[in-house]
């Protein structure tokens, strides 16, 4: 019999949503390419989780003991950019700080809306974007992005987040053709922390 999807899992003293499995992006790193989940869960879905689902499952859990919720999982939860709302104010009236990982292609999925806006004023406190590389060529390279100017968007987006009072941090994967000096100096540019992960799956 098949074991129910995994929506919600608990790590590092956070909790994590695993909303979709839809992103925007193929990249060569990606956790899918080479796992079916992470700390001992399986992370594909066999259908979307509603929002009412959602809501439901973080209910079943004491939020109190996790430092933060966070929009991660196995996909690009701002493909859902309406749940992804809804779900932070949930979580915000009951005081949880909510952290949203994205690839940050949010002008392009959206491109009559000011996501970036939208996501503070929801009470989102942090968005970690997948800067990836240094430059618009090797992140193409890497990450094959659905769209093209898809570097260029996401700094755009960036740049939005930036300017909102939600803390804005920067993520690359340790790789060789990666220069992390010269993604320093981004992070540094856009007023963001960077954080370098390392990569568990074949050269």
């Amino acid at each position: 019999m098949k074991g129910k999807d995994t929506i919600v899992y608990e790590a590092h003293g956070n909790l994590y949503l695993n909303i979709t499995n839809r992103c925007t992006a193929e990249c060569v790193f990606c956790l899918k390419r080479y796992s079916d989940g992470v700390y001992g869960y399986n992370l594909r879905l066999s259908k979307e989780p509603t929002l009412s689902e959602i809501l439901k499952e973080l209910s079943e859990h004491d939020l109190s003991k996790y430092r933060e919720v966070v929009f991660t999982g196995f996909g690009e939860p701002l493909i859902r950019l309406n749940d992804v709302l809804e779900i932070t104010k949930w979580l915000t009236k009951k005081g949880i700080a909510v952290r949203l990982d994205t690839i940050g292609h949010a002008k392009l999925l959206y491109p009559e809306r000011n996501v970036a806006r939208e996501l503070a004023e929801s009470g989102m406190k942090v968005v970690s974007i997948s800067l990836n590389s240094q430059d618009a060529e090797t992140y193409n390279q890497l990450c094959d992005p659905k769209y093209i100017k898809a570097y260029e968007k996401m700094l755009e987006f960036a740049r939005d987040v930036s300017k909102t009072k939600m803390a804005l941090r920067f993520t690359v994967v340790n790789l060789p053709v990666v220069d992390i000096k010269k993604c320093e100096k981004i992070a540094k540019e856009y007023c963001a922390d960077l954080k370098v992960r390392g990569y568990g799956g074949s050269v």
